[in-house]
């Protein structure tokens, strides 16, 4: 008598399940156990949690995230949003879309205003992701800026950082394009997934119909090489077009069939 697929191992699947399977970080066709998950199962997805948990309320560290090389070569450095706690950050979003006044004045006598590109790190609401993603990312955007010939603000950190904070840089540092590279909210599937959000002439009344993203880039999405490109070519676009938001649709590469996507 054939087995009913929900009691077999993975090992033991058709190979048309198999590949489903491989083309997906979903729990799909993981077997049961009577009425529930197979104890490996929910083993997994208790791991999952506690690493999504983590990457939340993790604070971020410059040093053990990026290391001390890293930190020396792109002469990082860190500013806070007016959230002081990472509790205040989680409980009052606002607070994360907003700079103090010293902050300001630390970015207004580090950084040089009006550059073609200014590229931010937020530690947002995955510190893990921020720490797997931007020390391969951040080099390949700098260099392929510049490569462009671009000019490229200083980069620098922003602690406890919300998206809207794009408009405070946008305001005090005035770039034509500004990239905040910010820890996305993390799922079972990852904890380690970044977004790259991105503004032409970012202003206070930004809101996020003004804004473009790039998201899902994690070693099993969107992987830092192809992320990078996809990047400077909006940004290029966006300078090309003098807008960034809803207006503006991405131009990714051709498909097989020679036909350009939008996205």
């Amino acid at each position: 008598m054939q087995r009913d697929s929900d009691s077999l191992l993975p090992g033991e699947f058709p190979e048309v399940l198999r590949k489903i399977r491989e083309r997906t970080p979903a729990r799909i066709f993981a077997g049961r156990a009577g009425a529930a998950y197979r104890t490996s199962t929910q083993l997994e997805l208790r791991e999952a949690h506690a690493a999504a948990r983590d990457a939340v309320r993790a604070e971020l560290d410059l040093e053990s995230a990026f290391g001390a090389a890293f930190l020396q070569r792109w002469n990082l450095f860190e500013v806070s949003s007016e959230a002081r706690t990472k509790e205040e950050f989680l409980l009052q979003p606002d607070l994360g879309r907003r700079l103090d006044a010293e902050p300001k004045r630390l970015l207004a006598s580090r950084c040089s205003r009006g550059n073609d590109l200014q590229i931010a790190v937020g530690d947002g609401l995955s510190v893990t992701a921020v720490a797997a993603q931007v020390p391969a990312l951040l080099p390949l955007l700098m260099e392929g800026a510049r490569k462009r010939g671009w000019t490229v603000g200083q980069p620098f950190v922003v602690r406890h950082c919300r998206v809207g904070v794009l408009n405070e840089i946008g305001e005090l540092l005035a770039p034509r394009v500004a990239v905040l590279l910010i820890g996305e909210r993390p799922g079972l599937a990852t904890a380690e997934s970044l977004s790259a959000y991105m503004a032409y002439q970012p202003k206070k009344t930004h809101t996020d119909a003004d804004r473009n993203l790039i998201s899902n880039i994690h070693a099993r999405g969107l992987k830092p090489e192809p992320a990078a490109e996809r990047i400077l070519s909006l940004a290029a676009q966006m300078m090309s077009q003098q807008m960034s938001g809803f207006r503006i649709r991405e131009q990714l590469p051709a498909a097989p069939g020679g036909r350009e996507i939008k996205a």
